[in-house]
């Protein structure tokens, strides 16, 4: 581990998140998802924990070096041995360090790691020493916030909204029926106007032709016909939409004459009548 004196002060005052970042930056590491690439994650909490445990203890910042270089060897020369062999590399490795680590007790250095590494031993060999097989499947959501809620004031009994979403639906269905009507009136009469052209454009035929006279009577009996269809279909369209346009009416008159009961009920007729009759009482003597 190559980290300098200045620059682990950058870690001092950081908060976890930017000082593992920071941490991250010093070692020259790029940049790793933590859910991906767990094993490098652990070792950079193993390397930014030791630092920060070695800062709160007052270290001098070169035995603050120390301390996270120590961190680092024992996660790279305990992979793969017994629990037993990564105390006794512990051990030599405090022993090594002790002149760096003056006048600091390496016991307390000691203590930290049987906290740490050895005492969660098997689940750091776990994530060290094997190789996971990540399937992790990405997707962009879109997320929609809900509509902005109406004040309490404007709120309406769901009775009621119902209700009023009925009359809506019906009154809408009558629009349409009647808007339908019209339109078919005027496609028919556009038929006729297209009709009567025909007829105009034949009556202007020269009358030395002799099928001028044959071609004009078709063409009028042709006219008269499409005449009386278009009659017929109007007719006939118009009784089925005005019936239908009554069964809405019908249905409308159905819903208000049973209109849902307001919630709160609204009070009885004599409670009414007493607040009526004492508010003139209170005008009266306010006079």
């Amino acid at each position: 581990i190559a980290i300098l004196s200045e620059g682990n002060k950058r870690l001092d005052p950081c908060t976890p998140h930017q000082g593992r970042q920071c941490l991250r930056e010093l070692l020259r590491w790029e940049e790793f998802d933590d859910v991906r690439d767990l094993r490098r994650s652990i070792e950079l909490d193993s390397l930014y924990s030791s630092i920060v445990f070695a800062m709160e203890k007052g270290l001098s910042w070169p035995a603050v070096v120390e301390a996270g270089k120590l961190a680092e060897e024992l996660l790279n020369e305990t992979k793969g041995l017994p629990v037993s062999q990564a105390i006794c590399v512990l051990k030599d490795k405090l022993v090594a360090c002790e002149p760096k680590l003056s006048p600091f007790k390496p016991c307390v250095l000691c203590e930290y790691f049987h906290h740490t590494l050895i005492r969660h031993y098997q689940l750091y060999q776990f994530v060290l020493c094997r190789e996971r097989d990540v399937e992790q499947t990405s997707a962009h959501l879109e997320i929609c916030a809900p509509p902005q809620p109406l004040p309490l004031m404007a709120g309406i009994d769901a009775e009621v909204w119902h209700y009023q979403q009925q009359l809506g639906a019906l009154s809408a269905a009558e629009v349409q029926k009647r808007t339908n009507m019209l339109l078919l009136r005027e496609t028919l009469h556009l038929e006729r106007e297209h009709m009567l052209q025909r007829a105009d454009a034949i009556n202007h035929i020269p009358p030395v032709l002799p099928l001028a006279l044959q071609i004009l009577e078709t063409l009028v009996k042709e006219v008269i016909g499409t005449q009386i269809q278009a009659l017929h279909e109007i007719l006939q369209t118009e009784i089925q939409t005005t019936f239908e346009i009554l069964e809405l009416r019908l249905q409308k008159r159905a819903l208000s004459l049973n209109p849902p009961v307001p919630y709160p009920p609204p009070p009885p007729l004599e409670e009414r009548t007493k607040k009526s009759t004492k508010a003139q009482e209170q005008k009266k003597k306010k006079k």
